[in-house]
C-alpha cells in the first residue's frame, strides 16, 4: 500500500523535483490559488510530498515549487495516479491556461534532506508569510564527485536547510519533461543565503529569491 503524504517521513524521500514554471502574463496568482486549494492534499494522498510553493521575487512570470517521492518507482506510480486521477482531470484546463512553459525541471536526490517541517496551514489560510527562501543552484561542467559534494556541503554548512545533487535516473514519467545533461548542486536557505566560493568545476550559479505561498511547508 502506498503511504500517504501525511505518513511519508521526510527521511524516506530519495527523489525531489525542483520545478520552475514560466507563467502567462498576469496568471501566476491564478495558478497559486488553484494549486493551494486543489493540488496539495490530492498529491500528498498519493504519497507525493509537496515541500514548497513560491513566487520568484525577481521574475513575476515564474512559479517555483518542489515535491518529493520515496524513490523513482514511487514517482512513476504517484504521478500516474495524480495526472490520471479525478482532481487533475477536473482542473487541468484551468491550470494549463495559466502556464507558458513547464519544462524547466531538475530531478534531484537529497544530500542533506529536509528537516522536520512545521504543519501545513489549512486550505482556508490565504495569507502568505513574510519570510524568504533562497535556492542556489551550482551547475558543473561534469558530474560532481562524492568528495566535491561533501566539500560543497561543508562550505554551505548550517546555512543550508537542505542540499541536493542531480538524480541521473532516466525520467520514468516522460509526459512531464525534465532537464538532462545537467550536473547540479542545489542548496536551500531561509532568508538571504551567504555567498560561497564554489569549486572550479562550477560553470554557472543561479540564485532564486523566493517568497513562500500561504501553504508552503518550507517558509
Amino acid at each position: 500500500m502506498t503511504a500517504t503524504g501525511a505518513a511519508l517521513a521526510d527521511t524516506a524521500i530519495t527523489v525531489v523535483e525542483l520545478r520552475q514554471y514560466t507563467m502567462l502574463p498576469g496568471r501566476r496568482d491564478d495558478l497559486i490559488e488553484l494549486f493551494d486549494r486543489e493540488f496539495v492534499e490530492s498529491q500528498e494522498a498519493l504519497g507525493i510530498r509537496v515541500y514548497g510553493t513560491f513566487r520568484d521575487l525577481d521574475r513575476p512570470d515564474r512559479f517555483v515549487w518542489m515535491r518529493g517521492f520515496a524513490d523513482m518507482a514511487a514517482r512513476h506510480d504517484g504521478l500516474t495516479a495524480f495526472y490520471g486521477g479525478p482532481v487533475w482531470q477536473a482542473h487541468r484546463d484551468a491550470a494549463n491556461a495559466t502556464m507558458d512553459d513547464v519544462s524547466d525541471v531538475l530531478l534531484l536526490r537529497p544530500v542533506r534532506g529536509f528537516p522536520r517541517l512545521p504543519e501545513r496551514p489549512s486550505a482556508r489560510h490565504t495569507q502568505a508569510p513574510g519570510s524568504r527562501v533562497t535556492a542556489t543552484i551550482h551547475y558543473a561542467s561534469r558530474a560532481y564527485s562524492e568528495w566535491e559534494i561533501a566539500d560543497l556541503d561543508q562550505r554551505v554548512g548550517p546555512a543550508a536547510v537542505a542540499t541536493f545533487t542531480t538524480e541521473y535516473a532516466e525520467n520514468n514519467f516522460p509526459a512531464l519533461p525534465v532537464r538532462t545533461g545537467e550536473h547540479a548542486y542545489v542548496w536551500l536557505a531561509r532568508g538571504t543565503a551567504p555567498s560561497i566560493e564554489p569549486p572550479e568545476t562550477v560553470s554557472r550559479t543561479d540564485v532564486l529569491r523566493l517568497s513562500p505561498t500561504a501553504r508552503s511547508l518550507l517558509r
